[in-house]
């Protein structure tokens, strides 16, 4: 059976720093006319599951615009130009300037996170032997976070009250708890 959908056209819709919007005229697969997509291009981030030598997650309280409300995470954050040749730097700068900590990274998974119209891809590494930084790097000017460092029961409980209710996050707890069984 035939799937790819060929693009007839393309219309850029955004440009920004973070992501280009467009929008694709696609012909559908074994001659079933055409049809729209709105897609996103994203850079791609990183994300990181931190385990302290004390057995607590190391995560990061902040306010975010798309779902108008405070959200509990993991630290992450996206590539940068010219990180993609290097996404174990931009995770331990994420750690370092999120968390103030810094250690050995593992890669677990490679992932997308909506692609049903959007290219991001996310590598979740774990941290593990970590060290606090004594002077670490600043954290992004439009950010306000707050960190926390909870036990695998008191995340859980964060992901079951909503405080915690994006992906990367909740893959990462799912993770470290099957580490722990």
């Amino acid at each position: 059976m035939e799937f790819e959908e060929k693009t007839l056209s393309r219309r850029e819709i955004y440009k920004g720093p973070i992501f280009k919007l467009v929008q694709d005229q696609v012909e559908l697969p074994n001659g079933k006319g055409t049809a729209q997509r709105d897609l996103i291009f994203h850079n791609g981030a990183v994300c990181v599951l931190a385990v302290t030598p004390e057995n607590k997650i190391v995560l990061v309280k902040q306010y975010r615009k798309a779902i108008e409300k405070v959200s509990v995470e993991i630290p992450a954050g996206k590539l940068e130009i010219g990180e993609n040749a290097d996404p174990e730097a931009a995770a331990l700068r994420e750690l370092e300037e999120e968390a103030a900590y810094t250690g050995k990274l593992t890669l677990l998974y490679d992932f997308y996170s909506a692609i049903g119209f959007c290219n991001e891809r996310l590598k979740l590494y774990l941290a593990s032997d970590l060290t606090k930084v004594n002077n670490p790097r600043p954290q992004d000017e439009d950010e306000t976070l707050e960190l926390l460092e909870v036990s695998l029961e008191e995340a859980k409980a964060l992901i079951q009250s909503g405080d915690i209710c994006d992906a990367k996050t909740i893959m990462a707890i799912q993770y470290w708890e099957l580490q722990e069984k």
